[in-house]
């Protein structure tokens, strides 16, 4: 089995709803072991007005890195994620930030790099995982989720919210 991290994402329609049904949808192809606060975070790379609400998941899967990354397309698409929103305004974004301590990239079909390659300059993604894996260590930079979000450069307004999944 293994210990995998997901970002979630959500910034048009009813945001939290779209959270939690990917919350939801993902207990059907993984095992659900932690769930991060949800925050709200401002665009990161892309101009919108439209807040982001965040969040980080752990899971356990027996599935290998582009089977899952297959499965969470599929979900995102099930879920209303419109096609070519890459760096647009989403109803859903599930992403993997880290594979059970691997290094993995693989560029046929859909593009897969574990660990995320820019988990590090996003605090909208190291704000959450830190919450559920402030001392795993990154397996590129041997730094710690927590040390890894303050060096952090991104100062984008990352919020920690009362909402919950």
């Amino acid at each position: 089995m293994y210990r995998v991290f997901l970002g979630l994402g959500s910034n048009i329609g009813d945001r939290i709803q779209h959270l939690k049904h990917a919350l939801s949808e993902l207990g059907h192809i993984a095992l659900v072991k932690a769930i991060s606060p949800v925050y709200q975070t401002e665009p990161y790379g892309m101009s919108s007005q439209h807040e982001f609400l965040n969040s980080a998941v752990e899971i356990e899967t027996s599935l290998e890195p582009p089977e899952l990354l297959h499965k969470l397309k599929n979900l995102e698409k099930k879920l209303g994620r419109s096609p070519h929103t890459h760096m647009k305004d989403r109803e859903i974004d599930i992403d993997i930030l880290l594979y059970n301590n691997y290094y993995y990239e693989e560029h046929l079909g859909h593009t897969i790099e574990v660990p995320h390659p820019d988990l590090t300059t996003r605090k909208f993604a190291l704000a959450p995982l830190n919450d559920i894996a402030s001392t795993l260590m990154h397996p590129v930079f041997g730094e710690t989720i927590g040390t890894l979000l303050q060096q952090c450069p991104d100062k984008n307004k990352v919020i920690k919210t009362s909402l919950k999944l």
